[in-house]
């Protein structure tokens, strides 16, 4: 007989004839009944994913079919419908080895940026990392004022105001044509900055001006008045406050620090450093705690340090978090087979939950590399001596020991608290030249013994690593050589040694088997996934295939060995740049979650950063929780640690990664057009690096500079953006312009606080077939964009990858 529903989800059951396959327990009886169910529509389906995650549970098939009370029959039609919803870009993951989740969902608590109020006077937020290039406007969140904080605002916390960096709860809205989300406040992040960040420019009667550094400030200026200038000498970088605003006239402002000359690249950085908000100046407390803390001893530690493991880094580096070691299994039961140790600094045993060095790093997130300074996620007292592995000196580490196969499968791992002593620092090229047959005077005598059977160990690794066939992309890194001025000096192109993929591939197997091992436990931790490609993106990509003669598969599951296959096709042909390049955009951003999803690049189902822990907070995270899990003291983890607190970590540190990553990138582009200031009116050859309707984004050859050319400057004719084929075409002419095109270019202007170069082009494009320009995506151009340097939008891409100098970001 008929019966109401069940829950929401459902419509009316209605009991059947008995059958094991469609029992399910109904949570609005205390029986079980035999039902049979109607197949739940989309939407429904769309419904109840949103709902768990705003929850905080993961959805998968399982999770779906038992919610609707499908039988095995429903199970099957599910993940045919689940397989149709993802490739038609409803969802993303297969609800089987990767949750499920709307596509474009924001996801259930993210860090927000409040940009506005309504007319309503409500605040309104949008996600503080959004790429508009690649994702398109931002959505719009309404921030929830809850009733205690209208009768009590003390009592509700610190309340927040526009400007402010939010941690958001979101919820999906429907039917609210004005906002996507409404947003509840977790947490104020940070609170709108009061200082602004300029150039003085000295005038005559000991007044200034401040010309402001930020892009779309342009043309505002600042008049700062006599008395008000402090110490700030003509050209000098300062902060400023703004003292008043008047309806007509420029505001008036305060010198609050002189912050250096920009004829230094110490104040370049600074400009980024303050422009984004990174903290570069430890607390008292902090370096208090640093100061006292004591040697490490043997006391609830193994002794290692007979056992001469070595240090493989770049030749510039400071802290040395990870030493490596292999020999030859001796088991008999593992012929050909290696023992690979990798060990890590413990940071754990220093910075301890609650503490002034704990709540620092966290804030910091990671530490930031530019090309003459550091800043630190710890002090110099525990980064660059108790806890770096310095050559042999006795040192706290957290070790893996990986027992290999000869096919370089994993038989086994073990971790372990122990004290090292570093028997060897090697800078790459180093060991490369000794594994080469070229040592010197440090690696000779360890050649036979230590350097050949690493060596020989990544030869074991590197077959399974083969079998596994991560994403392979061939996009060279460069590097700034600087004067002892802080100037440029030169631009570098390091070589990509084996030496250095010796050490990543080690460094991939000991992340690894620390997920491993803790999912194995049970214990909570913070894993760095990488989702695959959207549906968007990856049509797209065939579009851009097509147009070469290259057609992208349809069917079958997405894998890194689709695009490995596509590259190795075009190697060495003209369009090699050009398809890395649009094969890199069609990669995900990979992030830190609490809740694992896999790593599409790496071709991995668990990963999680272990070997890092003084430079970046998530490996200090997975420490604490390989120590709590296997009982190796009580500085892990601790006991009441939830799902929702590592969340919260996890976004925030995602947030400080891609922060990092702009600092990085805006300073290094500074630099550049500081180098190239002096040259204008000179040509040079390069390739067209980013299209868009606005004009092309071009990189030099050799300094890799990147630079704009307006599409008003192109010539006299009607530019058509081709968004499919990445290029802009003459309607009249035919002549087009594609990324990945070779151009001749001359550098007609640089804005070196800016970081923008201005580009004229010299070479004729590409001949297309008359009114051959594809109309998506674009109307007219050749105007230019109001509040950017040389209508500047935008730069695409860039910046994956970043990190400490001679390691990659996975």
């Amino acid at each position: 007989m008929p019966h109401r529903s069940c829950d929401r989800w459902r419509g009316p059951c209605k009991a059947v004839k008995q059958s094991p396959d469609v029992a399910r327990s109904c949570p609005s009886f205390s029986r079980v009944l035999p039902l049979t169910v109607p197949e739940p529509s989309r939407q429904a389906i769309l419904d109840f994913i949103e709902e768990e995650r705003a929850a905080g549970r993961e959805v998968g098939r399982r999770e779906i079919a038992k919610a609707f009370g499908l039988d095995q029959g429903g199970k099957i039609w599910l993940k045919r419908l689940l397989r149709e919803m993802e490739q038609e870009g409803e969802i993303g993951g297969d609800g089987a080895q990767r949750p499920v989740h709307p596509r474009n969902a924001l996801p259930p608590v993210l860090l927000c940026e409040i940009k506005t109020r309504d007319r309503d006077g409500d605040l309104v937020a949008q996600p503080l990392e959004w790429d508009e290039a690649d994702q398109g406007a931002p959505p719009r969140i309404l921030i929830e004022t809850p009733r205690a904080a209208r009768r009590k605002p003390r009592a509700a916390g610190p309340a927040p105001g526009v400007g402010d960096q939010v941690l958001l709860k979101l919820t999906r809205l429907r039917g609210v044509e004005a906002f996507a989300y409404s947003g509840h406040v977790l947490k104020v992040m940070g609170k709108a900055k009061a200082a602004v960040l300029g150039i003085f420019r000295a005038l005559p009667d000991g007044s200034g001006r401040l010309v402001p550094i930020d892009k779309k400030a342009q043309g505002r200026e600042a008049i700062i008045p006599k008395g008000r200038t402090g110490e700030a000498q003509d050209g000098d970088l300062v902060s400023v406050s703004l003292r008043r605003e008047t309806r007509f006239g420029p505001p008036e402002a305060q010198v609050r620090e002189r912050l250096g000359s920009l004829k230094s690249e110490r104040a370049v950085s600074l400009i980024a450093i303050h422009a984004h908000g990174i903290p570069h100046e430890f607390q008292p407390a902090t370096l208090k705690e640093a100061a006292a803390a004591p040697h490490a001893t043997l006391a609830g530690r193994e002794d290692w340090r007979a056992l001469p493991l070595v240090t493989i880094d770049p030749a510039d580096a400071k802290d040395h978090d990870d030493a490596v070691h292999a020999a030859p299994d001796e088991a008999p039961d593992n012929p050909g087979g290696f023992v690979v140790t990798v060990a890590i600094a413990d940071v754990a045993g220093y910075v301890t939950p609650g503490s002034a060095l704990d709540r620092e790093a966290l804030e910091r997130g990671n530490s930031v590399y530019f090309p003459d300074r550091v800043v630190p996620m710890l002090p110099e007292r525990i980064s660059n001596d108790l806890c770096s592995l310095r050559e042999l000196e006795d040192r706290p580490a957290l070790a893996v020991r990986l027992v290999l196969k000869a096919d370089g499968s994993k038989k086994s791992h073990s971790f372990h608290r122990v004290l090292m002593r570093s028997a060897a620092k090697l800078s790459y090229q180093q060991a490369q030249a000794a594994i080469d047959g070229s040592p010197d005077e440090k690696t000779g005598p360890i050649r036979e013994s230590i350097l050949m059977p690493l060596w020989a160990a990544y030869g074991v690794a590197a077959r399974a690593r083969d079998q596994r066939q991560p994403l392979e992309l061939d996009l060279p890194e460069r590097k700034l050589i600087l004067k002892a001025d802080g100037s440029v000096d030169r631009v570098i192109v390091p070589e990509r040694l084996a030496a250095h993929k010796l050490i990543e591939e080690f460094m991939i197997l000991a992340n690894v088997a620390a997920a491993e091992t803790l999912e194995k436990a049970g214990s909570l931790l913070i894993y760095r996934c990488h989702d695959e490609p959207s549906l968007e993106k990856m049509r797209a990509l065939g579009e851009v295939l097509a147009s070469i003669g290259i057609k992208l598969p349809k069917d079958g599951v997405l894998q890194p060995v689709l695009f490995n296959r596509i590259l190795a096709t075009i190697k060495g042909s003209e369009n090699e740049t050009l398809i890395n390049e649009v094969v890199l955009r069609t990669q995900a951003q990979a992030e830190y979650v609490a809740e694992n999803y896999g790593h599409f690049g790496l071709n991995l189902r668990r990963y999680a950063h272990f070997t890092s822990p003084i430079r970046r907070y998530a490996d200090l995270i997975v420490h604490r929780a390989l120590i709590a899990a296997l009982k190796f003291g009580e500085d892990g983890l601790r006991k009441a640690t939830t799902l929702a607190e590592l969340r919260e970590v996890s976004t925030r540190i995602s947030a400080a990664e891609r922060r990092a990553m702009a600092a990085e990138r805006e300073t290094t582009d500074r630099l550049i057009a500081h180098f190239l200031a002096d040259q204008i009116g000179s040509s040079f050859d390069g390739r067209i690096g980013g299209v868009n309707k606005a004009g092309l984004f071009v990189k030099l050859d050799g300094t890799g500079a990147d630079g704009f050319i307006p599409a008003s400057t192109l010539g006299a004719d009607y530019y058509r953006y081709d968004e499919a084929a990445h290029a802009l075409t003459g309607e009249r002419t035919g002549e087009s312009w594609r990324l990945g095109d070779r151009v001749h270019v001359k550098l007609v202007e640089a804005a070196p606080v800016a970081g923008a170069l201005r580009f004229e082009l010299l070479s004729a494009g590409r001949k297309v077939a008359t009114g051959g320009a594809r109309r998506r995506g674009g109307a007219t151009f050749g105007e230019s964009r109001p509040g950017l340097p040389f209508g500047r939008t935008s730069k695409p891409g860039g910046g994956r990858g970043a990190g400490k100098p001679g390691k990659k970001r996975r």
